[in-house]
């Protein structure tokens, strides 16, 4: 019998698989973890604009917990207006594997377009 990822009998939340949907998961930590892959260094309201359907306190809140778990690097400037950026960090940048696999399957996986309809 071929051993999983998630074994029978234990937890999901006990589980690598489960510990790595824990820092995911969510509808925009990937997509925050892509715009930050895509452009190495950006601040609070770039990546408002770029993700577009996202409110300013649920991206403010989702970018405390991806820096809570050493998935994001957040550098204050010391200056007036206040300057804040943000980047992947090492462990950020460990996870764009998983990121380029999904994209491949993705891609290797889209429904065919539709035909248009007279």
């Amino acid at each position: 019998m071929r051993e999983t990822c998630v074994p029978s009998g234990v937890a999901l939340k006990d589980t690598g698989f489960g510990y790595t949907l824990s820092l995911i998961s969510g509808k925009y930590k990937m997509i925050i973890l892509y715009w930050l892959a895509e452009n190495k260094v950006m601040r609070h309201n770039e990546l408002k604009r770029s993700i577009g359907s996202i409110s300013f306190k649920t991206l403010s809140v989702m970018l405390k917990e991806m820096e809570a778990d050493g998935l994001i690097l957040r550098k204050e400037f010391p200056q007036v207006p206040p300057k804040v950026e943000y980047s992947l960090s090492e462990r950020g940048l460990s996870l764009l594997p998983l990121l380029n696999m999904m994209c491949a399957w993705g891609e290797s996986n889209l429904p065919a377009p539709q035909a248009v309809q007279r």
